[in-house]
C-alpha cells in the first residue's frame, strides 16, 4: 500500500506541474522588454491623462486672459405693450397763447441699442494677468513632465517586481524538483533499511515547505502580472514574458557632484517653482493695479420708436470713459500683502526644494552604489552556497554529515540564488531612481 501511495504521490506531483504549465500557455502571452513597458505605460497612464487635462486648462486660462483685451460689445432691444398712460406735460408745447397741446395716445414702445467699449488702460492689470497665466502654463507643463518621470520610475519598479516574482517561481520550482527527488531517494533508502525514518520525514517536511513557498511565489507572480497589465493598459490576463537582459547590465555611478549638477539643470519641479515665482510677482503687479483708474474707449447706437409720440434714429455716440474706485486706496493694501505672501511661500519652497534635491541625490546615489556592491557579494554567495552544498552532499553520501546539515545547505543555496536574482533587479531600479532624482530618467 505504501508503494502505491508513493506512485500516486509522484504522479500527482508531475500532473500538477503539467497543469501549471498548460494553464500558463492557455492565457495570452506577450514578450515585453523594459523599454516597451515604459512606452506602453506612458501612453496609457491615467495620471498623465490628468496632467494633460491640467495643461489644457492652463492654456484655456491663458487664452481667457488674452481675450480680455478684446472689445466688449453688447446689443439689446425690446418691444413693450403699455397701458394708456396719463400724461401731464409741465411745459407748454402750443404755438399760440391760451391753448394747450393734445396728449398723444401711447400703447406701445420699441427700442434697440448697441454699446461697445475697448479698454485703453486698466493699471496694467490685464497685462499682469496674461503674464501670470503664461508662467502658470509653463509651470503646469513642467509639473506634467515631473509626473511623467514618476510614471516611468513606477513602471521600472513594477517591471522589477514582476521579474523578481517570476525568478522566485522558477528557482523555487527547480528547488522543489530537487527536493522531490531527494524525498524519493530517501524513501527508497528507508525501505531498504539504509536510512532512519526520521531523516525521511525531515526531507518530506522540507518538500512540503517548498511547496508552500511555491504557492506563495505563484500568487505573488499573478498579482504582479495583473498589476503590470493594468499599468500598461493590456488585457488583465495577459501573461508577460520579461526580457532578462534588462537586468544584466550595470551603469557607471560617476561622481556625486555630477548627479547634483544634473539635478539642478534638469529637475522639472525645480524649474516649475521658478515659473511659479514669476507668476507670483505678476500677481503682485495685478493686485497693485487697483490703485490706478480705468480708462475705456466707448461707442454706441440707439434707436427708439414710440408710436404717436416720438421716434429716434441714427443716435450714434462715442467717447472716452474714466472710472476710479476711491475705496481702493484703503482696500487694495490687503490684496497686495496677500500676493506678496504667496511670493514668499514660493521662494521658501524653492529653498526647501534646493536642500531636498541634495538629500535625495545623496540617498539615491548611495542606494545605487550599495546595490552594485550587493550584486558582487551575492554572486560570491551563490558560488559559496553551491560549493557548500556539494561538500555537504559528498559528506552526507559518506555518512560524515547529517540530514539536517544537507537540508540546511539546500535552503542556503536557494536563498543565495534568490538574493542574487533580486539584487540585479534592485540595481536597475536604484539606477533609474537616481536618474529620476536627477531629472533625466525620461531622457
Amino acid at each position: 500500500m505504501n508503494y502505491k501511495m508513493r506512485i500516486l504521490k509522484n504522479a500527482s506531483f508531475v500532473f500538477s506541474l503539467a497543469v501549471l504549465s498548460t494553464s500558463a500557455h492557455a492565457q495570452g502571452e506577450r514578450s515585453l522588454s523594459l523599454n516597451e513597458a515604459i512606452n506602453l505605460g506612458v501612453q496609457n497612464s491615467k495620471q498623465l491623462k490628468i496632467s494633460k487635462a491640467k495643461i489644457d486648462a492652463a492654456i484655456s486660462s491663458l487664452q481667457e486672459s488674452k481675450d480680455r483685451r478684446l472689445p466688449d460689445l453688447s446689443v439689446s432691444g425690446s418691444y413693450l405693450r403699455v397701458a394708456k398712460p396719463t400724461i401731464n406735460l409741465l411745459i407748454n408745447l402750443s404755438s399760440g397763447s391760451g391753448s394747450s397741446g393734445s396728449t398723444p395716445s401711447v400703447d406701445q414702445a420699441m427700442y434697440g441699442m448697441a454699446n461697445a467699449s475697448i479698454p485703453l488702460f486698466d493699471g496694467f492689470k490685464n497685462h499682469a494677468a496674461i503674464e501670470s497665466a503664461k508662467y502658470l502654463q509653463k509651470a503646469v507643463t513642467l509639473d506634467a513632465e515631473t509626473d511623467r518621470q514618476q510614471v516611468v520610475q513606477n513602471i521600472v519598479a513594477a517591471y522589477s517586481n514582476l521579474y523578481k516574482a517570476n525568478a522566485a517561481v522558477n528557482l523555487v520550482k527547480e528547488n522543489l524538483k530537487q527536493s522531490h527527488q531527494r524525498s524519493t531517494d530517501f524513501s527508497n533508502l528507508e525501505q531498504n533499511g539504509l536510512l532512519a525514518r526520521n531523516d525521511l520525514l525531515k526531507a518530506q517536511l522540507q518538500e512540503s515547505n517548498i511547496q508552500l513557498s511555491l504557492l506563495d511565489a505563484e500568487s505573488n507572480l499573478r498579482v504582479a502580472n495583473i498589476n503590470m497589465d493594468l499599468m500598461l493598459g493590456l488585457p488583465e490576463m495577459t501573461s508577460l514574458q520579461l526580457d532578462s537582459s534588462s537586468f544584466s547590465s550595470s551603469n557607471d555611478p560617476q561622481t556625486l557632484s555630477h548627479w547634483e549638477s544634473l539635478a539642478f539643470d534638469n529637475r522639472t519641479d525645480f524649474q516649475s517653482l521658478a515659473y511659479h515665482e514669476k507668476s507670483a510677482k505678476a500677481g503682485i503687479q495685478s493686485a497693485r493695479s487697483a490703485y490706478y483708474p480705468t480708462i475705456r474707449l466707448t461707442g454706441g447706437y440707439l434707436a427708439l420708436n414710440v408710436p404717436n409720440a416720438i421716434q429716434v434714429s441714427d443716435a450714434w455716440n462715442a467717447g472716452v470713459g474714466l472710472s476710479y474706485n476711491v475705496s481702493s486706496l484703503w482696500k487694495t493694501g490687503a490684496s497686495v500683502s496677500s500676493a506678496k505672501a504667496q511670493l514668499q511661500q514660493v521662494q521658501a519652497s524653492q529653498e526647501m526644494l534646493n536642500d531636498n534635491i541634495k538629500v535625495q541625490i545623496n540617498q539615491a546615489y548611495e542606494a545605487y552604489f550599495l546595490s552594485l556592491k550587493k550584486i558582487d557579494v551575492y554572486a560570491q554567495a551563490v558560488e559559496q552556497a553551491n560549493e557548500n552544498y556539494k561538500i555537504l552532499k559528498n559528506k552526507y553520501d559518506n555518512s560524515l554529515a547529517t540530514t539536517t546539515d544537507l537540508l540546511d545547505a539546500d535552503v542556503q543555496q536557494l536563498q543565495a540564488k534568490l538574493n542574487y536574482a533580486y539584487s540585479k533587479a534592485d540595481a536597475i531600479v536604484a539606477y533609474n531612481k537616481l536618474l529620476q532624482t536627477a531629472g533625466v530618467i525620461a531622457k
